[in-house]
Order: C-alpha cells, then sequence, then structure tokens
C-alpha cells in the first residue's frame, strides 16, 4: 500500500468512527448544526472511501488501452467527493432555516464535548491528508479542515449557548458552515474540471514557459504547444520547436536545454518536436517566409 493510499484510509477509518459518535451525539444534543455535520461527514465517508479504493486503483500500470496509466482516477474521486459535498450541504441549508423562525432547545455541554472530539478526529485526518500533493488528497483535506474549523464555530456557539441560552445560535452557525463550504468546495472543483478539459495547470504559467523557450539562442519560434495535467500533480507538455539549422546537428543538447527549462516549471513529461525553419510544420509557418524574423512563429 502506498503513503498516499494509507493517508487516505486512515482518513477515512477516522471520518467513519466519527460520524457514528456524531449521528448518537446529534439527537442527544438535539443540535441541527451537530446532525447536520454528520449528515456532512456522512458523505464525506463514502467519498473517502471511494477515495481510497480509486488511489489503488490509480497505481495500476499503463497497458496497450490507456497507456497514460490510471492516474486519473484519483481525479474522479475528487470530482465525487465534491459534488456530495455540494448536495449535502444544499440539503442542510434547508432543514436549517425553519430553525430560524422556531429555535429549539438544545444541550450545549453536550455540543461541547461533541466539538472537542470532532477537532480532535477531524484534525488528525486533515493532517495526514495535507502531507499529500494529488489534487485529491487536496480536496479531502480541504473537506477535513472546513470539518475543523466548523466544529471550532460549534464548540464557540455551544459554550455561548451554555452560559446565555441563545439557542438560535445553532440554526446560524448551520447555514454560516453550509455556505462556507459551498464556498470552498466549488473553488476545489474549478481545478478539477480544469484538468479534465486538459486545461494548463494552475501553478504553470504557460507565457513564461513559452518565453524561456523562445529565449534560447537559435530558437526561432515553437507552436502547437499544449501544456495539462493527468490529475493535478503530473504535468505534461508538447510542443513543435523551430530551430537554426546549425542547432539541428546537435539535437540532444537543444532538448536537454529545454527539458531543464521545463522541470523549473514542474513539468515531468514533456515530447519535443524540432523543426528547421524551412521545413516548419505549424498552420502559423505556411505563408511564412524563412527569411524573415522569427517574430512570425507562435
Amino acid at each position: 500500500m502506498s503513503k498516499r493510499e494509507k493517508r487516505v484510509a486512515l482518513a477515512a477509518f477516522l471520518n467513519i468512527a466519527f460520524t457514528i459518535i456524531e449521528i448518537i451525539g446529534g439527537f442527544w444534543t438535539n443540535s441541527l448544526a451537530i446532525l447536520s455535520d454528520a449528515l456532512h461527514d456522512f458523505g464525506d465517508s463514502i467519498a473517502l472511501l471511494l477515495s481510497w479504493l480509486f488511489e489503488r486503483g490509480a497505481r495500476k500500470s499503463p497497458d496497450v488501452i490507456r497507456t497514460f496509466g490510471y492516474q486519473r482516477l484519483s481525479l474522479f474521486s475528487a470530482i465525487f467527493s465534491a459534488s456530495i459535498l455540494i448536495a449535502g450541504s444544499i440539503i442542510i441549508f434547508f432543514q436549517a432555516i425553519p430553525r430560524l423562525l422556531t429555535p429549539e432547545i438544545v444541550n450545549a455541554s453536550g455540543m461541547v464535548s461533541i466539538a472537542l472530539l470532532g477537532i480532535l478526529f477531524n484534525g488528525i485526518g486533515f493532517l495526514q491528508l495535507k502531507k499529500g500533493q494529488s489534487l485529491n488528497e487536496k480536496v479531502l483535506s480541504w473537506h477535513l479542515l472546513e470539518d475543523v474549523l466548523g466544529w471550532i464555530g460549534i464548540l464557540i456557539g455551544g459554550l455561548i449557548i451554555n452560559f446565555w441560552d441563545i439557542y438560535i445560535l445553532d440554526p446560524i452557525l448551520t447555514i454560516g458552515l453550509t455556505i462556507f463550504i459551498l464556498y470552498g468546495v466549488i473553488n476545489s472543483s474549478k481545478e478539477a474540471v480544469n484538468i479534465l478539459l486538459q486545461g494548463v495547470p494552475k501553478h504553470i504559467s504557460l507565457k513564461k514557459v513559452k518565453g524561456e523557450i523562445t529565449s534560447i539562442n537559435g530558437v526561432c519560434g515553437l507552436h502547437d504547444l499544449h501544456v495539462w495535467s493527468l490529475e493535478g500533480e503530473t504535468d505534461i507538455l508538447t510542443a513543435h520547436v523551430v530551430l537554426e539549422e546549425k542547432l539541428l546537428k546537435n539535437p540532444d543538447e537543444i532538448k536537454k536545454t529545454i527539458k531543464e527549462i521545463l522541470e523549473k516549471h514542474h513539468i515531468e513529461h514533456s515530447t519535443i518536436e524540432l523543426e528547421s525553419k524551412k521545413y516548419c510544420s505549424g498552420i502559423e509557418c505556411k505563408n511564412w517566409n524563412p527569411d524573415n524574423s522569427k517574430k512570425h512563429i507562435h
């Protein structure tokens, strides 16, 4: 079992164990904030279990059908987790609105006790997933971080209710946490969707990559430049690089220089096709006169 799998498996176990405690505690305290978080954690538990299974599948080696391997299973898991969280948050939001009009008495001391357990369980899970670099682990760690922050809010709310009997704080906390969760997960999902659409990863500047390659002495330009990521961790580039004739005499040296530039931008896997000015294959080159300036190639 890989370190990534172990981190996700531990987080899943902690989340399932605490979800059971949470459901019991929610009915015991009559707190909608705790019951709503129990629903949230139940969704997280399903997502974490599936994530663990997907992480196992993502380790499969490339084959004749999927030559890039199965690493994107991790990405599907991230999107599935986000979908569960959004759906659960919407349900919770509509459950909390009636309690704003008719607040119910809650067991404040019980809220405080369960909140302390929530901070402990979710905090351990968050710290484990925070060590990971995959998009799946980042999305899951966001789930657990928002749980930690949510339990801190419930802890403070429980203390206030315990001393001042302000029961309306329970639905207010629920609505506040729901809005916070939705905001965070929607932002996290944007990058997952971007990767599925083979967009440029947000940590890579295409303009900088292009500028550094074209600044190499003897490079006239490049075209058909594509940068994408398999799962948010493994970044890939393909490009046609147009060169002066003299550089084509030693192609390995220029490729080495280009790959060193790409490594600085965290691009580990690249396919580079070298072309002469005379035989540039890009659409941009069709009407280009080789004697003109290199600015005509993009």
